[in-house]
């Protein structure tokens, strides 16, 4: 994926970006580009309850096993090699974490990322929909991607999210 990027007032620099699935060594590259999005972008709209709870859930043991066990599928966006992006996927079609370097957002690297995940979703698990809890700061997003809600606002564990899906379609 090629995207374009201001670099400077008039000069417009390509940044190539390449996604591809994670290799096992990179889950905590991975976790903390979680992190770190999650505290820059997210974490204003959580109790300190729902922070922790994040932080819990990047760090689970379990969670990563089932990561080295191919259970919980991990996708990256490289920018030479540097991780840029993730997403991640749970129980074949539930987008579990999206998160892009606040430096690359509105490049088009979460949309993507998405459509990465839905080509997978489609091909390989051979499900016509995706699934994602959307964080308050992310329902925008999904929205203009056309994830549409399938319930209203919820908090668990001090997380703001919304339950929505998105219908794949084959012209991917």
């Amino acid at each position: 994926m090629e995207f374009g990027r201001r670099v400077g007032r008039n000069i417009i620099k390509p940044v190539r970006i390449a996604v591809r699935p994670a290799y096992r060594n990179e889950w905590d590259d991975a976790m903390a580009l979680a992190w770190r999005t999650f505290m820059q972008f997210e974490a204003r709209d959580c109790t300190p309850e729902g922070i922790e709870s994040f932080q819990d859930f990047i760090t689970d043991e379990v969670l990563h096993k089932m990561f080295m066990l191919g259970s919980y599928q991990l996708f990256g966006a490289y920018d030479n090699g540097r991780m840029v992006g993730m997403i991640s996927l749970r129980n074949e079609t539930h987008i579990s974490l999206l998160f892009v370097d606040g430096q690359y957002h509105r490049l088009g690297i979460g949309r993507g990322l998405v459509e990465y995940v839905s080509s997978y979703v489609l091909t390989e698990e051979g499900h016509d929909s995706i699934t994602v809890d959307a964080a308050l700061y992310a329902t925008g997003f999904y929205h203009r991607l056309g994830f549409v809600d399938t319930d209203r606002q919820q908090t668990r564990d001090g997380i703001r999210y919304t339950p929505m899906a998105r219908r794949i379609s084959t012209k991917i």
